[in-house]
């Protein structure tokens, strides 16, 4: 099975969704040494955290004018329902199912964390949104209209690409 360890190269420099993306890794390894005893309880831990995770997000982005279809929240909800699925399979004796999925999210997670959520915090940076306390400090760098892409590599256009990459000083992915 695929294990996910943290690094730096998962570290977006926001303390607060950088702890959430630790204890999800810490998670997820624990379901990768699970027992089948522990495993759907195991599963459940990752699943509630993961809720709470993607919904506090979630919330950061509709704070910061993000549409609420938008794409980063849209995968949000795709991976929460197959995980739900997966635990209704294990409840059902399937336990591979969610050591395959396990194993898919340690392959995921870095490039959703290294994509949308590296876009997520280059966006709430700039607009000085305080992830503790939900305030904008610079109401003014808000985007006239809402954001209906995630801002990263995965969806937008050339010119969203072009302006990350240059603030982030990576190479623009068009």
């Amino acid at each position: 099975m695929a294990q996910l360890e943290w690094s730096d190269a998962l570290n977006l420099d926001l303390p607060l969704m950088d702890d959430t993306h630790r204890e999800f890794v810490d998670l997820l390894a624990a379901v990768d040494g699970a027992d089948d005893a522990h495993l759907q309880s195991t599963w459940q831990a990752l699943l509630d955290h993961t809720e709470q995770h993607f919904g506090q997000e979630d919330a950061w982005m509709q704070s910061t004018r993000f549409a609420a279809g938008n794409c980063h929240s849209m995968q949000h909800k795709v991976v929460l329902q197959v995980m739900r699925e997966g635990l209704v399979r294990a409840q059902q004796g399937d336990l591979q199912v969610l050591r395959m999925m396990a194993s898919e999210l340690a392959l995921w997670f870095p490039q959703h964390a290294q994509s949308m959520d590296a876009a997520l915090a280059l966006h709430l940076r700039r607009v000085g949104f305080d992830a503790a306390t939900g305030v904008v400090r610079a109401p003014r760098a808000l985007p006239e209209e809402l954001i209906h892409g995630c801002g990263g590599a995965t969806c937008g256009d050339a010119a969203t690409h072009a302006q990350v990459a240059d603030e982030t000083r990576q190479p623009a992915l068009v």
